[in-house]
């Protein structure tokens, strides 16, 4: 992308002012989506982002310079904005880098690119016209299917030199149901770090299905009661409460500044024993995995909480220089416009040995909570308030009639020590993470899990 040697003029000049370290991240990326509604292909829209940025250290100050410029002038225009932003000075650096090389792990058969809009258009139809056909009450669908190409490259004054394509393939589709007055909304948004090889194992049309058979499920539901009960989350995009309401509080952009529940607590029981919680960026073609973060640390397993104690952060390169700790491979960034930082990929709570059937049998009056929908929660103090998308309730340990308008609310510290029983089938969901940094794509996961005790918002 950049050629070695001219990487090696930025960051020397990058550094002239007395900076103790310089980082150069390139890219160039390539957005595709088809959307449909209303039964026709309403948009093809392609996005290009390609710039670079530099960004310099002394001590723990930071300062980032960006540009779309990527010639040799505009790189070197843009190292000498950032040198000049820190400090003065003039002093004579010598860069030498090494490329390397991290494998890859997340290998592509099907690049979305050498495929032409007709057979994305195939895809896309077919589980377009599932939810629309899936019942009469369904009265309005849009599907979206997104192919992204990711070049990346970094380089920086340690003498690094790494590259990495990352190449991405979601579809999306959203019903709305309609029935005696009522209107509810389904959806099913599945994602891989792979090409349209991902359809050789996933149906479209079980994707457009799903979404209008939840549509349809809530459309005819009664509203949820409200109190303090135990839930049931189910598996897959379930683990978003993990996610929101303890893993943001587990990144270094909140612990090292002490703005976090968990901060000053490594080695501290902070959960209930049957919980272990992983951050890994290493599952081959998982949505949120990597071969090199945004800042060319290969990717990690994280082990966050074990048997419920915390035993890491997520930590990215300038938070490491404040906590006195080793980078995890967690710096990403949405673009070179904006200054990495420490992100979660893909974040789970690891399966149990309990099984699906004691984990509902337990609960004499509750709330199962099939999907979740999104949320709001607080780094600082861990409180959360997230919607329930489908929800039945539990009565005498069986799953009952399904009940909507319910959210769950609550302190991520205290809802992990409320973890009683964890299930032993991990699911995962995709999602996009927004945060300082941009919003990234995150993958969240977990069995079915059992909250004893949990203030469930309703009517």
């Amino acid at each position: 992308m950049i050629p070695r040697n001219v990487c090696e003029k930025v960051l020397a000049r990058a550094m002239a002012s007395g900076a103790d370290y310089a980082e150069l991240f390139a890219e160039h990326t390539t957005d595709h989506g088809i959307s449909m509604i209303d039964s026709r292909v309403d948009q093809v829209n392609d996005t290009v982002t390609s710039g670079a940025s530099v960004r310099v250290y002394k001590g723990l100050r930071s300062v980032m310079a960006t540009t779309v410029d990527k010639s040799e002038a505009g790189l070197l225009r843009c190292a000498e904005q950032a040198a000049d932003a820190l400090g003065q000075g003039d002093a004579q650096i010598e860069i030498v880098l090494r490329e390397r090389t991290f494998g890859d792990i997340h290998p592509v058969r099907i690049v979305p690119s050498s495929v032409g809009n007709a057979r994305k258009v195939e895809i896309l139809k077919s589980g377009y016209f599932a939810a629309k056909d899936y019942d009469p009450c369904i009265s309005q669908v849009t599907g979206t299917l997104l192919d992204v190409d990711h070049h990346i490259l970094v380089a920086n004054s340690e003498g690094l030199y790494a590259q990495d394509r990352q190449i991405r393939t979601r579809l999306s589709v959203s019903a709305v149901a309609q029935k005696d007055g009522q209107t509810q909304t389904g959806s099913n948004n599945p994602g891989s770090r792979r090409g349209l090889e991902m359809f050789d194992d996933l149906d479209p049309k079980a994707v457009g299905a799903e979404a209008a058979r939840q549509a349809v499920t809530m459309v005819g539901a009664g509203y949820c009661p409200a109190g303090v009960m135990p839930v049931a989350i189910e598996n897959g995009f379930g683990g978003v409460i993990f996610h929101e309401a303890c893993g943001h509080s587990l990144e270094a952009t909140s612990v090292a500044y002490g703005r976090s529940q968990f901060a000053g607590k490594l080695g501290q029981l902070i959960a209930n024993e049957k919980v272990t919680a992983i951050d890994d960026g290493t599952i081959p073609g998982a949505w949120g995995s990597m071969n090199i973060d945004d800042e060319g640390h290969p990717a990690q397993r994280n082990v966050l909480i074990e048997k419920g104690v915390l035993k890491s952060y997520m930590i990215d390169k300038f938070n490491a220089r404040r906590m006195g700790m080793a980078p995890t491979g967690n710096g990403r960034r949405q673009s070179y416009a904006y200054t990495p930082t420490s992100r979660m990929t893909n974040t789970f709570i690891a399966p149990g040995e309990d099984r699906n059937e004691d984990i509902i049998g337990s609960i004499e009056y509750g709330l199962y909570a099939a999907s979740m929908g999104g949320g709001s929660v607080n780094p600082v103090t861990g409180e959360f308030n997230f919607a329930v998308a489908e929800g039945y309730m539990i009565r005498n340990g069986k799953i009952c009639e399904p009940v909507r308008g319910a959210s769950l609310v609550g302190t991520g510290s205290q809802v992990l020590k409320d973890i009683d029983m964890v299930g032993t089938s991990l699911e995962m969901g995709q999602g996009m993470c927004g945060s300082s940094s941009g919003s990234i794509p995150t993958n969240v996961g977990q069995p079915l899990i059992r909250v004893s005790s949990i203030t469930v918002g309703g009517r």
